[in-house]
C-alpha cells in the first residue's frame, strides 16, 4: 500500500492512499476517537487515489492515526487468533 502525505499540520492531516478498503477501516476506527473531529475519505474516480482527511482537537492528527492503526492491528490479530482456534 502506498501513502503520500499531502498536508501535515498538528491538527489536520491529508493523505493520499491507493486502497479504498484501508481508508474505510481507518475512518471507522478514527471516528471512535473523541479527539477526532473529522475522519473522511473521497475518491474522485476509481482510477485515482483516495484522499483521506483527519482533523483533530486536542490531539495530534498523526498520533490519532497511529492510535487507530494500533487498534486495527490489535483487533485483526485477535480475530486471526480466534479463527485459528476455531479451525483446530
Amino acid at each position: 500500500m502506498e501513502a503520500n502525505i499531502i498536508k501535515n499540520e498538528k491538527d489536520h492531516l491529508v493523505i493520499e492512499l491507493d486502497n479504498q478498503t484501508v481508508a474505510e477501516i481507518l475512518r471507522v476506527y478514527l471516528n471512535k476517537d473523541d479527539s477526532v473531529v473529522l475522519a473522511s475519505w473521497k475518491r474522485e474516480h476509481q482510477e485515482k487515489p483516495v484522499h483521506f482527511e483527519i482533523k483533530t482537537k486536542g490531539k495530534n492528527a498523526k498520533k490519532a492515526l497511529d492510535d487507530a492503526a494500533e487498534a486495527i492491528e490489535k483487533d485483526t490479530s485477535k480475530i486471526a487468533d480466534e479463527f485459528k482456534k476455531a479451525l483446530k
